[in-house]
């Protein structure tokens, strides 16, 4: 969900040398595409219009380009918001799913401070932005993850917790 911290959490994988690749940026590249303002109403349009046209795996159909290119045999995609895109990707790909979870009061907090363009002016924006991703399908996918690392504390908790997964995910793989 919007400001859980999957962003601080790719950033401690992505200091290990793993590319990281972001749901949000492929939706505002469209949007500068198509001479968008970057603002929370337009990219939320945006996101709803690109998987009504083009399915809800659009954002990860659009992601592989990128992730052939890369020479790792790990990438992280940061922001998944349904099943779909997850099925999407393993057609190809191994595929382990984090959810990165916080609190409502937590993650408007966070938002809040961010200062970015579509941050919420307000709970009400807030609640509508959650409304949205909902209705992709994200609650169900943070559900159905196969892991999940809690983000009620500080930024270097969830660095943590995150370098001692990713060592746990890779550790299976080697076996």
């Amino acid at each position: 969900m919007p400001g859980a911290g999957k962003s601080l959490a790719s950033r401690a994988i992505k200091d290990r040398g793993i590319p990281v690749f972001v749901s949000g940026d492929i939706i505002r590249a469209e949007a500068r595409r198509k001479g968008l303002k970057l603002t929370r109403k337009n990219l939320g349009q945006l996101m709803l219009r690109i998987r009504k046209e083009e399915g809800m795996g659009a954002v990860a159909k659009r992601l592989i380009p990128l992730v052939e290119r890369t020479r790792g045999r790990l990438v992280v995609y940061e922001g998944a918001r349904s099943t779909e895109e997850v099925d999407e990707l393993r057609r190809r790909y191994r595929v382990v799913t984090i959810a990165i979870h916080a609190s409502s009061k937590a993650r408007f907090q966070r938002l809040q401070r961010r200062g970015r363009s579509d941050r919420p002016r307000g709970w009400r924006d807030f609640a509508e932005r959650d409304n949205r991703e909902l209705s992709v399908g994200i609650g169900r996918l943070v559900a159905l993850a196969d892991r999940t690392v809690e983000n009620e504390d500080t930024r270097e908790d969830l660095k943590r917790r995150t370098k001692r997964l990713l060592r746990v995910i890779l550790q299976t793989e080697k076996s």
